[in-house]
């Protein structure tokens, strides 16, 4: 037996055909558009987020914002683990802390407003009827 001659190379040229014949790749199954398969009937879209409200809860008035991003950050898990209701009560919580956050921060202005044209009214009175004596 002959030791091989590594010094030369391969007897063939690289990528030539090496004796065995090509075989063609199978047919490729082609995509068909058609009805979504109905296993337990179709789900029901996810609520809403709501995320803006949450976001106005947390402008207007923080402390329901916890509650708030809370409940918003729990609406996917719920729905995706197949708890409609609960994904959709999430939903509604947001929207209501929202509200409440918003109502709050309105009554709060008003109280500030009222407030200055008080102090405002006081200070003009009491301007009204001081007397300064300079002598």
């Amino acid at each position: 037996m002959s030791e091989p001659n590594y010094t030369t190379g391969p007897s063939e040229p690289f990528g030539a055909p090496t004796g065995y014949p090509q075989q063609p790749y199978p047919p490729q199954p082609q995509y068909q558009p058609g009805p979504a398969p109905a296993q337990y009937g179709a789900a029901p879209t996810p609520p809403p987020s709501n995320a803006g409200w949450a976001v106005a809860t947390l402008i207007c008035f923080w402390p329901l914002a916890f509650v708030a991003f809370n409940h918003l950050h729990s609406i996917f898990p719920k729905w995706a683990a197949g708890d409609y209701m609960g994904a959709q009560y999430a939903s509604e919580r947001v929207k209501t802390l929202g509200k409440i956050a918003v109502g709050v921060f309105a009554g709060l202005v008003a109280l500030y407003v009222i407030f200055v044209i008080i102090v405002i009214a006081v200070a003009a009175n009491s301007a009204d009827t001081s007397t300064t004596y300079y002598r």
